[in-house]
């Protein structure tokens, strides 16, 4: 396969390489000849469309192959899939899919602040109505004074959740958790070190009995039956002072 491209003369015409004008000229045209085709404008190339098919043919090949690695790369347990659950730009309000449990949640200028309030006797809390969908959960979060970060699901009562804190990060699930009296099962967990006036990235997947997370580039894993509970909500939990951005959830299908 040989390549030709037209370009316009001073005449106003095109031609290709040998000067020979076409009858009705494009004003850029790239047209793919045959074998015959590229023999006549200049037999020097016989032989080289198969070559240059065979390059063009492993270019395409390797760059779709690229893509699709790097997009499979991102998803833990899921790609998007075609609704957006919520993407709020967080400039005035967060949007009606989402309720406040516990503290104050404000958002201004693109950024979430959490703020405690101490009669309340109870970490922050902001809830996201979503229904029993497969889910990815993407958002970056800045400590400040806060010492925790939480993402989590409930059914009637809890299911599971993403616990984060400056050295630990771990999936629980939430079949033996009693509050004040028996805390969750932890499912996987690792150490970290995050920097309380850095932002860090954070996705979560949910399909079935699995999660997983990943967070800056460190992922965990669980699977546990109590994790297919079907849900009715997921929610944000965080300590005081703690900041929230680029907030998106999806539904998610299977890689």
């Amino acid at each position: 396969m040989a390549v030709a491209w037209s370009r316009p003369s001073l005449n106003g015409s095109s031609a290709v390489s040998d000067g020979r004008p076409f009858e009705q000229p494009p004003a850029l045209n790239l047209e793919i000849f045959s074998w015959e085709n590229t023999d006549a404008i200049n037999p020097s190339l016989r032989g080289s469309h198969r070559q240059m098919n065979a390059t063009l043919l492993s270019a395409v090949a390797l760059s779709a192959l690229s893509s699709f690695i790097a997009f499979a790369a991102d998803g833990l347990l899921l790609q998007p899939g075609e609704r957006v659950i919520t993407q709020p730009e967080l400039r005035q309000s967060v949007g009606p899919e989402w309720s406040v449990g516990k503290g104050k949640w404000e958002p201004s200028e693109g950024v979430l602040k959490v703020t405690d309030i101490p009669e309340e006797r109870h970490i922050p809390v902001l809830h996201l109505a979503t229904g029993p969908a497969s889910l990815i959960w993407e958002c970056e979060f800045r400590f400040n004074a806060g010492k925790s970060f939480l993402v989590g699901c409930d059914a009637q009562k809890h299911v599971g959740r993403v616990v984060i804190g400056s050295k630990n990060f771990k999936i629980c699930e939430d079949s033996t958790e009693v509050k004040g009296k028996s805390p969750s099962h932890t499912l996987s967990e690792t150490t970290v070190d995050l920097k309380s006036d850095e932002w860090h990235k954070l996705r979560v997947e949910s399909v079935g009995d699995r999660m997983a997370a990943r967070l800056d580039g460190v992922e965990l894993k669980a699977e546990h039956p109590y994790l297919a509970t079907p849900k009715v909500r997921w929610w944000f939990a965080a300590g005081d002072s703690v900041q929230i951005r680029n907030v998106r959830v999806t539904d998610g299908k299977p890689l």
